[in-house]
């Protein structure tokens, strides 16, 4: 068994064990309970009665949060012309076509978080899909990051998007800001990505859909959200 350190412990027992608390409360106790010396990430982990096995149950898709993450991404745009051209105004730090896929697997080059691809562009992109995929870095239309708007999806990424998708056992984790926000913020974002995953709910779905809800800073305790608190 892992042996946790004085703060962790101390962190817990602010937590009490088995309860499921109000969005509100829970929100207060991740802040209360960061245990790292540095801004600590705040995620929230939900797990969904999904069967992912059934390509309907699959979720995959993107939301830009109200307040953003906390975090800069580095973007890079494969496209050509007029879309290249916006991907620079945008702000992308890296825009490109052949010359990027090649540094990409002649170097083995990633100083990027996020790459975004113009439609023409995904047939040059398939054959370092073996090694985009395994990173997460495969662009998708289901994410935004498949388009002929480059230019919104760059604005999209810097202004805080997130990415989420079903893990096999049904379970999404995605991050929602830091311990820098204030509560207020914090609670816009919980919202705000909770809410894109209950519209998100597949109608094949039978009974309760969402079966847990928790947050947790990086290294910290998770914490246990009733799960009917986003019901409108």
């Amino acid at each position: 068994m892992k042996k946790r350190g004085k703060k962790y412990l101390d962190a817990l027992s602010k937590i009490e064990k088995g309860k499921a608390y109000t969005k509100e409360e829970a929100i207060k106790l991740v802040k209360e309970t960061s245990v790292s010396n540095f801004t600590s990430s705040v995620e929230l982990a939900v797990r969904l009665n999904l069967d992912t096995k059934k390509a309907d149950q699959q979720l995959r898709g993107a939301i830009v949060l109200p307040n953003g993450t906390g975090k800069t991404k580095k973007v890079l745009v494969i496209a050509r012309g007029e879309n290249a051209k916006k991907a620079v105004d945008a702000g992308a730090e890296y825009v490109g076509d052949t010359d990027m896929l090649e540094k990409i697997e002649k170097e083995n080059w990633f100083d990027f978080d996020v790459m975004i691809a113009t439609p023409d562009m995904m047939p040059l992109l398939g054959k370092l899909g073996r090694i985009l995929g395994p990173k997460g870095l495969m662009p998708n239309p289901k994410t935004g990051t498949v388009t002929t708007d480059v230019e919104k999806a760059v604005k999209d990424v810097k202004a805080g998007r997130v990415e989420y998708r079903t893990d096999s056992f049904g379970n999404i984790h995605g991050i929602i800001g830091n311990t820098s926000f204030d509560e207020k913020a914090l609670l816009e974002n919980l919202e705000a990505f909770m809410s894109v995953l209950i519209k998100a709910k597949p109608s094949t779905v039978k009974g309760d859909y969402i079966k847990n809800i928790s947050i947790a800073t990086t290294m910290g305790p998770g914490i246990k959200i009733i799960t009917n608190s986003f019901d409108k």
